[in-house]
C-alpha cells in the first residue's frame, strides 16, 4: 500500500504569552509580509514585534495564553485522516510557529512517503499566505532530502464541499434573527490584506469574492442582504475593504441584525474568538446593531472534511490542484480601498 503524506499548512500562533514576540517578529521578518531587503526587513521586523507584542499579549490572555490554532488544526488531521483512510498520515506545517516546516519536514522524511500531497489550509491563494507556506515547505523538504513526488493544492475558493458547509452554518444564524423590524444583513468576512499587494497582483480578493458568491447562491435566499468585507488591518497602510468594522458601524445606521460569517478562516483562533466575537461585537453594541450573531468557522464539519480529502484525492491524479500562477500586477479601483 503507498504511503501519502498529507501536509497541512496554516499560519501558527504562539503557544505561550512569552512566545508572542518571537512569534511576531518570524511573521513581519517574513520577506512576503514586508516586502524590503533583508537588510531593512529583519531590524524592522524587531521593532514592530517589540511594538506590537504587549497589544497581542492582552489578545492571547483572553484565550487562556497560548493560540488555539494548533489545537483545532491537529483536529482536522485526525478527522482528515479518518476519511482518507488507511495509507494517509497528515502532519502539521506552521508557517511562523511550531511545528515549522523544517521540524514537520523531518518528520515526513522519517515516515518516508511514496508521495506528499501539501494542503494549505487557506481556501483563497494569497502570496502572502499560500505562496509563503509553499515556498518554506520547498526549502523544508530540500533540506531533509524529501525527494518524493509531491502534489500541491493552490486553493478552494468555490469547492462545493467547502462552500455547502459555510452556507450550512449561516442559515440556521440568519434563521435566529429574523424576528426583527428589519431582516438582517450577511455580513461574509475575511482578513485583509494592503492595498499594494493587491496591486502587484495577489489574487485574493477575487477569489474571496469567489466564495462569497458560491456562498449566496447556495443560500438560495432572493433578496439577501449581504457584503464583503475585510478585517484584521493593522499599520498605517490603506487595506482593501469595505472593513469589516466599518460595515457593523453601518449595520448600526441602517438599523439592521447582522450575522458575520468568516470565510477565508477555517478554524477557531483569535481573529474569530477575540476579533469577531469580542470586539467587533462591542462595536455593534456601541453602534445600536440590533443584534450581532457570528457564524462558527468550519472546523471539523463533516462537509468541510469530505471536501478536503476529496482535494487531496484529486490532486493525487492531477486534477483541480488549482493555480500557482505568478500574480500579475494590476489596477485596484479606487472605491476597494476601504
Amino acid at each position: 500500500m503507498a504511503r501519502i503524506a498529507v501536509v497541512l499548512m496554516n499560519l501558527g500562533g504562539p503557544d505561550a504569552l512569552e512566545a508572542v514576540q518571537p512569534f511576531l517578529f518570524n511573521l513581519f521578518s517574513d520577506p512576503a509580509i514586508i516586502r524590503l531587503p533583508a537588510f531593512l526587513r529583519l531590524p524592522l521586523a524587531r521593532l514592530i514585534s517589540k511594538r506590537r507584542a504587549r497589544v497581542a499579549r492582552e489578545i492571547y490572555r483572553q484565550l487562556d495564553g497560548r493560540s488555539p490554532l494548533l489545537v483545532n488544526t491537529k483536529a482536522q488531521a485526525r478527522a482528515l485522516e479518518e476519511v482518507l483512510g488507511p495509507g494517509y498520515r497528515c502532519f502539521i506545517a506552521m508557517r511562523y510557529w511550531h511545528p515549522a516546516s523544517a521540524e514537520t519536514a523531518r518528520d515526513v522524511a522519517a515516515w518516508a512517503p511514496d508521495e506528499i500531497v501539501c494542503l494549505p489550509l487557506y481556501p483563497q491563494f494569497s502570496t502572502t499566505t499560500t505562496a509563503s507556506s509553499l515556498a518554506a515547505w520547498r526549502d523544508a523538504a530540500k533540506n531533509n532530502a524529501v525527494g518524493c513526488t509531491t502534489r500541491v493544492i493552490c486553493c478552494y475558493p468555490a469547492e462545493a464541499g467547502f462552500v455547502e458547509t459555510v452556507a450550512g452554518l449561516v442559515r440556521p444564524v440568519l434563521d435566529s434573527v429574523s424576528g426583527f423590524d428589519k431582516p438582517p444583513r450577511l455580513l461574509l468576512t475575511a482578513h485583509g490584506l494592503p492595498r499594494k499587494v493587491v496591486h502587484a497582483g495577489d489574487p485574493y480578493p477575487d477569489q474571496v469574492g469567489s466564495t462569497a458568491a458560491a456562498v449566496v447562491a447556495a443560500l438560495d435566499r432572493p433578496g439577501l442582504d449581504w457584503q464583503v468585507c475585510y478585517q484584521s488591518r493593522v499599520g498605517p497602510l490603506a487595506w482593501i475593504g469595505p472593513y469589516t468594522d466599518g460595515e457593523i458601524r453601518r449595520a448600526g445606521r441602517d438599523g439592521v441584525p447582522l450575522v458575520v460569517a468568516p470565510i477565508s478562516f477555517v478554524s477557531e483562533h483569535s481573529e474569530t474568538l477575540v476579533e469577531l466575537d469580542l470586539d467587533y461585537r462591542r462595536i455593534a453594541e456601541l453602534s445600536g446593531v440590533p443584534a450581532y450573531r457570528r457564524v462558527a468557522t468550519v472546523g471539523v464539519e463533516p462537509g468541510f472534511i469530505q471536501s478536503l480529502a476529496s482535494l487531496v484525492r484529486r490532486a493525487r491524479t492531477g486534477q483541480d490542484a488549482g493555480s500557482c500562477a505568478p500574480p500579475q500586477p494590476r489596477r485596484v479601483p479606487p472605491g476597494a480601498a476601504g
